[in-house]
């Protein structure tokens, strides 16, 4: 059990993180008036952020040849980041932090059963059973009772 601790702390406040994180561009693009460039700086900003952690842990440059054999696809999560914060800038000033985070949270639950249920891009095939539709269930209700 306190193995698992540490890990269970760490995602809630990678949780937490979001809602600042969603705050802050949603902010940020009132401020510039753009979604696309309060996105393009907190990509910004992560970017060098990622630079300073690749430094510190040490982590040297993947070779070419290794680059070379990662599908086309495999790149492409940048691009749903973006859709993302793009969405944020404009649904958090709209629907409020809470609502817009439940409804994430729905569609990501949605969408990590489908990916389980049938392996899509390499997961583990996990077969959809009654427990996990009641869990997603029992979701998409939270989801309507935040709202209301």
């Amino acid at each position: 059990m306190l193995n698992l601790l540490l890990p269970v702390v760490l995602s809630v406040m990678a949780g937490a993180s979001i809602v600042v994180q969603q705050a802050l561009i949603a902010n940020l693009r009132i401020a510039l008036n753009s979604s696309a460039w309060a996105g393009f700086a907190s990509y910004f900003v992560g970017l060098l952020s990622m630079v300073v952690l690749a430094l510190a842990l040490r982590d040297p440059l993947p070779a070419a040849s290794l680059t070379g054999r990662i599908p086309w696809w495999g790149w492409s999560g940048g691009f749903f980041g973006a859709v993302f914060i793009a969405l944020a800038t404009i649904l958090v000033p709209e629907l409020g932090a809470a609502t817009f985070l439940a409804l994430l949270v729905t569609g990501q639950m949605l969408a990590s059963v489908a990916f389980d249920h049938f392996g899509w891009l390499g997961l583990a095939q996990r077969e959809l059973d009654a427990t996990r539709v009641v869990g997603v269930a029992l979701l998409i209700g939270g989801v309507v009772l935040i709202r209301r």
